[in-house]
């Protein structure tokens, strides 16, 4: 019986989810369908270009994404306290890019002189507006809704265009994060739609690999805005990020995409990356779960202490995934 939505998303417990939505039946979010002859490539124009708009609208920060045939998968991470940084009138303008809000809040906005009741109106629907802001569900919500309604309009249809809610994984631990983040841009690798993250279109690896090609010359290379950005090992002066390096990343991804394409033209180096040895994955587990990471993984992912240190928070009875936990390290 599936969880409800607010036990498979704590922000207390961890701030990364690894979502996934799926078309209903055949349908074809983007490429070529070989059963119709239709192609449907443009549409992954759709939904980059909508997480990008809804990401500079939420309190919510993209790791990574892949828009696949059939699917997408996206890693986010919940900012609380940017969300909780945000003025009154800030939530309000955030909300109206996609919603029509009402009459007081457009007065609240545009300065117009209000009563004591009318503010705590305006102050109630601030509060769960902000809450919204930083919900993985709501922006799901506003990002399958307008693909199905732009899909649904060109096939002249009408129905159900996503298999049902989208799924998600909580990422406990640093382990657990770099082996989603990489199984998430390897994707169009194990599909065979591409031979290299550099060639994996419409993918948060591909971006940030041609960000970084854009100004060869410093020595940490340039992040896109538009992601959360790789800010270095853990510390605790660290800025805001995710805990890796970026060259080390990018590293880890060309080596594993080796791996996974046995046939791709030039030696396969044995040499380990060193976010490996950091994080004490053994490669064969890291390669396996690079490839298998969803059906092996259920809704909590992690280390056997990771997973055993969450489940309160999380309203768990059974601790789940232990077997499966032990090839994370």
């Amino acid at each position: 019986m599936p969880r409800s939505r607010k036990t498979q998303i704590v922000p207390e417990a961890t701030p990364y989810y690894h979502c996934t939505s799926r078309c209903v039946r055949r349908a074809f979010l983007c490429g070529r369908d070989e059963h119709s002859g239709n192609n449907y490539e443009h549409r992954r124009g759709w939904i980059e270009n909508r997480i990008m708009e809804l990401a500079r609208v939420y309190a919510l920060d993209v790791c990574a994404y892949a828009v696949m045939s059939n699917h997408y998968h996206i890693v986010l991470h919940i900012n609380i306290s940017k969300a909780r940084a945000w003025t009154d009138t800030e939530v309000i303008q955030r909300w109206h890019r996609l919603y029509a809000g009402n009459h007081l809040t457009h007065q609240y906005v545009a300065g117009n002189d209000l009563y004591e009741e009318q503010l705590k109106v305006i102050a109630e629907r601030v509060t769960e507006w902000r809450e919204r802001l930083m919900s993985i569900s709501w922006f799901m919500k506003a990002l399958n809704e307008d693909i199905a309604r732009q899909a649904n309009a060109e096939d002249d249809c009408t129905g159900r265009f996503w298999e049902s809610r989208f799924k998600s994984q909580a990422l406990l631990d640093e382990t657990a994060l770099a082996t989603c983040l990489a199984y998430v841009d390897l994707n169009p690798i194990r599909a065979c739609m591409a031979d290299s993250p550099e060639a994996s279109e419409f993918t948060s690896a591909k971006q940030r690999i041609d960000t970084a090609k854009n100004d060869p010359e410093t020595t940490e290379p340039q992040q896109p805005t538009s992601l959360f950005p790789f800010a270095g090992d853990p510390r605790q002066d660290r800025p805001e990020g995710l805990p890796f390096r970026l060259q080390d990343y990018l590293e880890l991804l060309d080596w594993t995409g080796r791996q996974i394409r046995s046939d791709k033209r030039g030696s396969i180096t044995q040499a380990l990356p060193p976010i490996l040895e950091r994080l004490t994955i053994d490669s064969e587990h890291w390669v396996y779960n690079t490839q298998h990471f969803e059906s092996q993984f259920k809704g909590l992912v992690g280390t056997a202490l990771s997973i055993k240190a969450a489940c309160q928070k999380f309203g768990y009875q059974r601790i789940p995934g232990l077997t499966v936990a032990a090839q994370l390290t």
